[in-house]
């Protein structure tokens, strides 16, 4: 008679590792789910989606079936297509209270101040203009008067700039050409004669960054990104500054490289093109 034989501690401990990773691989291939449906806005049928994520979909719909029971998933009884449940909205809620520009670009101002000394800050755009929030210098920080507060012009600063070309606001508009009108004449010839705030953003925008040197201050030169959030609104400009000796403003420089990078880092943090267009 055959007699079983109990599993030796190297079985159990191999059979525990089994388990362990085909639940790893379980937690993966539902977050895939999930991440999919995102992808796809939110809302799909169970062929887009498995589609999209490169499995069967009998093989998707068994994912989905426990992201229901979760209320991490929710399914349409008209249109049969799958949505993401209460309780995924209930986690994108509570991400999007944690996205704070100011905390969310602390690390990227960090990064372009210790990798190319040079002063870096956030600006948002208040009532009277980008305000200064946030502030890095270096070691020897340039000269200049930007500090928290601080509120930095529409046309002459980098900052400004930025927001101008990025922004399509009727106020932000008006306030730009409030200041070209009261701007002196030897400013005014520092822009275009023909339409010059027309011309202005058209460059920003193709730049993807607004440069200015010598513009607001001789001697200082800056470089300025915009900052996305979750709904593609500009909520924020990272901007770069140094003395112009040193610094290279040009938008392929890598000052910009730089700065555009940062600023587009910052913009998937808060949330910018997370997900797609609805299916």
């Amino acid at each position: 008679m055959t007699q079983n034989k109990s599993p030796s501690p190297a079985d159990k401990a191999s059979a525990g590792t089994r388990a362990r990773r085909q639940r790893v691989q379980s937690a993966e291939t539902g977050m895939a789910v999930l991440k999919g449906l995102a992808r796809l806005g939110g809302r799909a049928s169970l062929t887009a989606l498995a589609g999209s994520l490169g499995e069967s979909p009998a093989k998707v719909h068994r994912y989905l079936a426990s992201l229901q029971e979760e209320g991490l998933v929710a399914q349409d009884s008209g249109s049969q297509q799958y949505l993401l449940g209460t309780e995924a909205i209930g986690i994108g809620l509570a991400a999007l209270r944690q996205a704070d520009p100011i905390r969310v670009a602390e690390p990227a101002l960090v990064h372009l101040r210790e990798s190319l000394g040079v002063t870096s800050f956030l600006a948002v755009l208040g009532n009277k203009g980008p305000t200064v929030l946030r502030i890095e210098e270096p070691g020897l920080p340039v000269t200049v008067n930007v500090r928290p507060g601080s509120v930095l012009s529409l046309l002459w600063s980098a900052s400004g700039r930025a927001f101008l070309g990025f922004v399509d606001e009727q106020a932000l508009r008006a306030l730009a050409e409030q200041e070209l009108e009261q701007a002196p004449a030897e400013q005014r010839r520092q822009l275009a004669a023909r339409q010059p705030i027309d011309h202005l953003c058209q460059q920003v925008r193709e730049a993807g960054c607004a440069s200015v040197v010598d513009t607001l201050l001789r001697g200082i030169s800056a470089v300025a990104a915009p900052v996305y959030d979750h709904s593609g609104r500009v909520c924020a400009v990272i901007t770069a500054l140094g003395a112009t000796g040193g610094f290279d403003a040009s938008p392929q420089g890598p000052i910009a490289l730089a700065v555009r990078d940062q600023a587009a880092r910052v913009s998937r943090l808060l949330g910018h093109g997370a997900a797609g267009p609805a299916a």
